[in-house]
């Protein structure tokens, strides 16, 4: 059953990713409060906006610069809360549901949140990467999200930290370990994938969540 809800959850059409049954909502409500389905209606609302803006069959690069910036200060207005505080356990992947229905986050909360945001607005998944990094400026592991514009493009960086979208060639302060999307893995400095993202024990993890709200 497991393995049945990860597929369908990876061939999700992207508009369907936030379309919320209302199962979901009762759950929502129930587990932290009223407000909590308002708070996805408003993520909903928001992409819905940005799809009515577009013109034509894809955006174009400035519409979708656009878009970087804009859920970039969408996301980054979620509290942050480390995970031993916000889900008592050190490492956790929460869903954008759940990110936004408890209103806090982490680095890596942040970066999937704004990967399913531009994802639901058709940028495809192969310009995308969410990426572990070493952050420089505190020694301390990190996450954030890359949009490629093309395969060997200097990406552009969606960061928890930062409020604008800045080059990666800009970011010295970040050193990249590697990076994944819904398919594959690829180790910093290599120009072909290390492997299949379904290998990555949280990501894995994060899809059977996403499977189970999707049921609800």
């Amino acid at each position: 059953m497991t393995l049945i809800l990860l597929a369908l959850c990876s061939v999700l059409p992207a508009a369907e990713l936030v379309q919320f049954s209302p199962g979901l909502l009762r759950y929502v409500a129930m587990r932290w409060g009223s407000d909590a389905p308002e708070r996805l209606s408003d993520w909903r609302t928001e992409i819905a906006q940005h799809i009515k803006s577009q013109r034509g069959d894809a955006p174009s690069a400035s519409q979708t610069i656009d878009d970087l910036d804009d859920f970039n200060w969408y996301w980054n207005n979620i509290h942050y809360y480390p995970d031993i505080r916000h889900w008592r356990v050190n490492d956790y992947w929460a869903t954008p549901v759940e990110s936004l229905a408890s209103e806090g986050a982490d680095c890596e909360d942040y970066a999937i949140g704004k990967y399913y945001s531009l994802k639901a607005l058709g940028v495809p998944v192969q310009n995308l990467r969410i990426t572990y990094v070493r952050a420089l400026r505190w020694n301390q592991a990190h996450m954030v999200l890359a949009y490629y514009p093309t395969v060997d493009a200097d990406p552009y960086i969606l960061d928890n930290l930062s409020r604008s979208v800045e080059r990666a060639s800009d970011r010295p302060d970040l050193v990249p370990v590697y990076s994944f999307n819904d398919e594959d893995v690829w180790m910093a400095g290599a120009a072909q994938t290390s492997g299949k993202s379904s290998q990555i024990r949280l990501w894995r993890e994060l899809q059977d969540k996403m499977a189970r709200e999707r049921a609800m």
